[in-house]
């Protein structure tokens, strides 16, 4: 039991530390303490129902079904390339890239509802989160047995919610190395270049 639980929670955190467009957007969002809360909430329930689904079998599905991973993988170069781009464009106006909290020299904070879609979007629209998390996390858990896929399910809950909970709420730690602009201008190029990066991969 112990050793699933801690197999699901080491592949948990394998698969979901990594630079990417949700995780890019929740440590942007943490490092101005925007919305901090609603977004952590989404990024945890969202994962919380793609793994359960995916070690329920629903992985298995969708791995045999083609059609589905061609729509989603399109859709996603298409998505990724776009979010991309837009952090290129953001990189041109440095003075737009303020590290400091929304009313605090940071400008007028989005609406929930306008951040809840984005990260929604960031979220379901990514094919790899439904190759990762549901394909092969899933196909993980389901060859530990019927009983062990349930405690490896669980260690893998908790590596999603103590990366998202950290990420978000751990990010104003490090604002005092983004209080710049130049700063915020080479984090966003890097993640336009790893955007289009995973967005090339997914293409080609």
């Amino acid at each position: 039991m112990i050793n699933a639980s801690l197999t699901g929670l080491l592949t948990g955190l394998s698969l979901i530390v990594a630079i990417g467009a949700q995780n890019a957007f929740v440590l942007r969002q943490g490092l101005r303490r925007a919305r901090v809360g609603a977004i952590v909430t989404v990024c945890v329930l969202s994962d919380i129902a793609l793994i359960i689904a995916g070690v329920a079998g629903i992985g298995a599905v969708v791995q045999h079904a083609d059609w589905a991973l061609q729509a989603v993988r399109w859709f996603g170069v298409a998505f990724l390339t776009w979010y991309g781009l837009s952090s290129a464009w953001r990189a041109r106006r440095p003075s737009a890239l303020a590290a400091s909290p929304y009313g605090k020299g940071g400008g007028a904070q989005p609406g929930l509802g306008s951040t809840l879609r984005r990260i929604l979007a960031l979220t379901w629209l990514n094919p790899h989160v439904y190759l990762d998390t549901m394909v092969l996390l899933g196909s993980i858990a389901n060859s530990r047995g019927p009983v062990d896929r349930w405690w490896f399910t669980v260690g893998a809950l908790i590596a999603s919610t103590l990366w998202f909970v950290g990420l978000g709420f751990g990010a104003r730690f490090a604002a005092p190395l983004l209080t710049t602009p130049r700063a915020w201008q080479v984090l966003d190029l890097l993640i336009a270049a790893t955007m289009l990066a995973i967005a090339a991969k997914l293409a080609f």
